[in-house]
């Protein structure tokens, strides 16, 4: 199983090699239609017997093999729920697929075997088409349709991720601005119980698993960048608490214990692409999220093509130039609400 420890705690260390053979028996033992469509794919629904429509809800964790607090944070909330589960089956409230990204990455410690996998879910790759990384979204792409084919209105996606680097929001989210107003007003709401301080809004896709639910799937698709990225068994579990208990609170059905906060809203500016080797940004690798910048700073150069900040203030996010030709190098936005 590659660099995964065997002393990590048993949930987490089975989560981690998408091993769901102890969750998966105990909601089969409760009475609830349990599959794996797919290697680290896991669903769970009511039998035919339920009536009354329940929500569907995607979660994933693992897109980025190194991202791995929210394999902790599900493994613990998997454990607990489906321990509950076998006392009181109506616990949980929605049907559910959760989904491990990129397992063999996971396996590895690294961040990806090919490539970014979370630029896969999309019909042109180009010269990713023949990666690992793209027969994997292949695979979670057939098992996300099938599981949205016969959901009810009520669908989420919720793709939980690390952030490389600090960031003045610690927790924040994207959210595409294609998810009907209802939907994502109740996603909206839901991130402030999470924790999530800020929310950028998303124009257009660039390939990310939770765009694609929500542009294909209807479904109220965000990605969550939960706290700093650590290694698996050493991660800051505290930095997760108010995610866990949301999360928690929407799997059984119940209102979230935690305080609601708003989280600003962000639009997006603009996408820095990489558009050559001789890219260059402007600011140090050790730039946080959200640092803000003005109007007229240049932002970065590629050859003769320069970005500056167009608005009086934008911030940057993601700032990468490591990233390959083509693909996105950061992210500027402007707080709209």
């Amino acid at each position: 199983m590659g660099q995964i420890s065997q002393t990590l705690p048993p949930a987490v260390r089975a989560l981690a090699e998408a091993d769901f053979s102890v969750v998966a028996q105990r909601f089969t033992a409760a009475g609830y239609a349990v599959a794996q469509p797919a290697d680290g794919i896991l669903t769970i629904q009511a039998t035919p017997a339920a009536t009354a429509p329940r929500p569907a809800v995607l979660l994933s964790v693992g897109v980025h093999g190194d991202e791995t607090g929210p394999i902790e944070v599900l493994a613990y909330l998997f454990d607990q729920l489906s321990q509950d589960v076998a006392v009181n089956p109506a616990v949980l409230a929605v049907d559910l697929m959760l989904c491990v990204g990129n397992i063999d990455a996971i396996r590895a410690g690294k961040r990806f075997i090919d490539a970014d996998l979370n630029r896969m879910f999309r019909t042109e790759r180009g010269t990713l088409a023949g990666t690992a990384e793209a027969a994997r979204a292949d695979v979670m792409v057939a098992a996300t349709s099938a599981f949205f084919a016969n959901a009810s209105a009520q669908r989420w996606h919720l793709d939980l991720h690390t952030a490389i680097r600090p960031s003045v929001y610690p927790a924040f989210a994207i959210v595409p601005e294609l998810i009907a107003d209802a939907p994502r007003q109740q996603l909206l709401a839901w991130l402030g119980h999470a924790g999530v301080g800020a929310v950028i809004m998303n124009p257009a896709s660039v390939g990310t698993y939770s765009y694609y639910s929500a542009e294909h799937h209807q479904a109220a698709g965000t990605t969550i960048e939960l706290g700093r990225i650590g290694t698996l068994g050493n991660n800051d579990i505290g930095q997760f608490a108010d995610a866990s208990a949301a999360l928690d609170a929407l799997l059984r059905g119940v209102a979230p214990a935690t305080l609601a906060r708003q989280p600003h809203v962000f639009a997006t500016a603009r996408q820095i692409i990489k558009l050559s080797d001789n890219f260059r940004m402007a600011f140090g690798r050790e730039t946080h999220n959200f640092t803000a910048m003005r109007q007229g700073e240049e932002i970065a150069r590629d050859g003769d093509t320069v970005y500056t900040v167009q608005h009086p203030e934008e911030l940057v996010v993601f700032p990468n130039p490591d990233v390959r030709v083509g693909l996105r190098a950061g992210l500027m936005v402007h707080r709209i609400g």
